[in-house]
């Protein structure tokens, strides 16, 4: 693969494989999957439990590494590199939101959202870009609160600032609206859509929601670790 047809894609994955040794026992939990999503893309990664999707969103997000395979992200191979290696592309390509929001409890708002440029090479103006994050999702008056001050939404909003605050190529969300009563999770979607629209963020949620899939452009279905369906 040349180096140029690695950068047309945000994130080119080729042939993953994954597998856990537990004992004398191998577990396949990725079986060849390829996938290549377009920067500004919004897709949904949807399967039944045990299909593969964490191990996907896993190694996608630069959390692990695949077995075998290649990963290109923004254009960087992923797939060989060390711990060290894999911590610096991810701080600087991905932003997380995750289920359980993951806050400190005892930070404001603002002290969380500039959590990530504290280990960014280019982390200056920190309160600066922290605040115009916070803005941009809608919590400018909140930006002192800390999470038990803050409704479910609101701190998942916080979680969205946090993971946009480095600029990444991608922001990985596993299941947003997952502990959000409806209306809460449908305002969450639609600040994630409105990033992406805006500002062309290119977002990967993982999801067991229908409704929630529906709202992306594009949705692969993943079963016993292989791609069954993209469309």
């Amino acid at each position: 693969m040349s180096e140029h047809d690695a950068q047309d894609w945000v994130v080119d994955a080729r042939d993953l494989t994954k597998v856990y040794v537990m004992g004398d026992v191998e577990v396949h939990a990725l079986r060849g999957l390829s996938v290549k999503i377009a920067r500004g893309e919004v897709l949904a990664i949807m399967g039944p439990s045990g299909s593969g999707k964490s191990t996907l969103m896993n190694i996608l997000g630069a959390l692990d590494r695949p077995t075998s395979g290649d990963y290109y992200l923004d254009g960087e191979s992923v797939a060989e590199l060390s711990d060290d290696q894999l911590a610096d592309i991810r701080n600087r390509k991905v932003g997380f939101v995750f289920q359980s929001f993951m806050l400190l409890p005892r930070a404001t708002a603002l002290a969380n959202v500039e959590l990530p440029l504290r280990y960014a090479k280019n982390g200056g103006n920190r309160r600066q870009r922290a605040r115009e994050a916070l803005e941009a999702v809608g919590l400018g008056d909140r930006i002192h609160h800390r999470p038990n001050e803050l409704s479910g939404g609101q701190q998942q909003r916080v979680a969205i600032a946090r993971a946009l605050v480095n600029d990444p190529a991608i922001v990985m969300a596993d299941e947003p609206t997952g502990n959000l009563d409806t209306q809460s999770g449908e305002e969450i979607m639609e600040v994630m859509l409105n990033l992406n629209k805006e500002v062309g963020t290119t977002l990967i949620i993982v999801t067991h929601d229908p409704e929630v899939a529906q709202q992306t452009q594009r949705t692969i279905h993943i079963r016993d670790g292989m791609k069954v369906e993209d469309a």
